[in-house]
C-alpha cells in the first residue's frame, strides 16, 4: 500500500471538504482539478465516469465521489481513507457552529457572506457543467447531448421528478448498448 499517495489523497480530500461550499458538485469538480490536472491519477474519461456512478447512488454526491475516486485509487483502504477525510472536516464545522448557532446566525455580516458566496457556487457549478460537457461536443456525441437537452428541459420546464430521468436514462443507455452489441 502507497502510504504517500494514501496522505495525498486524505490531505487533498480533507482540505476540498473543509474548503468548499456550495455543496457536492463544487467538490466533485474540485476533486477533478485535483486528481486530473494536478496528480494526473485519474484520466479524464474516467472522472466523467466516476461522477456518473457518484450521482446515481443513493445519497450525497461529496461523499458518493470520495468513496468511487477512493476506490478508484486504492481499492477499500482508499475508500476509508477518503469516506473520513471527507466527512470529518464538516462533522467538526458543524460540531463548533452548533455551540454557537444563535450568535452565529443573527450576524448580519455572516448572513450576507453566506448570500454573497452563492453567486460563486453558482459560477463554479457552470464551470462544471462545461468541463464535463466540452469532451461531449469535442467527440461529436450528438445523441449524448440531445439526451442532456431533453432531461434539462424535462426537469426544468416540465418539473419531471430527477429519479425518473434517470431510470428513463438507465433504459436508454441500455437499449443503446444492445444495439451497438447487435451492429457488430
Amino acid at each position: 500500500m502507497d502510504t504517500k499517495k494514501l496522505w495525498k489523497m486524505f490531505t487533498s480530500m480533507f482540505y476540498l471538504s473543509a474548503c468548499t461550499f456550495g455543496g457536492g458538485y463544487v467538490i466533485v469538480s474540485l476533486m477533478r482539478d485535483v486528481f486530473v490536472k494536478k496528480y494526473h491519477w485519474i484520466d479524464d474519461e474516467e472522472m466523467l465516469d466516476l461522477v456518473a456512478i457518484a450521482q446515481s447512488s443513493p445519497g450525497a454526491i461529496a461523499v458518493n465521489g470520495a468513496i468511487v475516486v477512493g476506490y478508484k485509487l486504492s481499492g477499500i483502504v482508499g475508500v476509508a481513507v477518503a469516506l473520513v477525510a471527507t466527512i470529518l472536516p464538516p462533522f467538526l464545522i458543524l460540531s463548533i457552529v452548533s455551540l454557537v448557532y444563535d450568535a452565529f446566525i443573527a450576524n448580519v455580516w455572516i448572513r450576507w457572506l453566506l448570500e454573497g458566496m452563492q453567486a460563486g457556487v453558482v459560477a463554479i457549478i457552470l464551470s462544471v457543467c462545461l468541463d464535463m460537457g466540452i469532451p461531449y461536443i469535442k467527440h461529436k456525441k450528438y445523441v449524448s447531448m440531445l439526451c442532456f437537452g431533453i432531461a434539462l428541459c424535462a426537469n426544468s420546464i416540465f418539473h419531471i421528478p430527477v429519479v425518473w430521468i434517470i431510470l428513463c436514462g438507465m433504459v436508454f443507455v441500455c437499449l443503446e448498448a444492445i444495439f451497438q452489441r447487435t451492429k457488430k
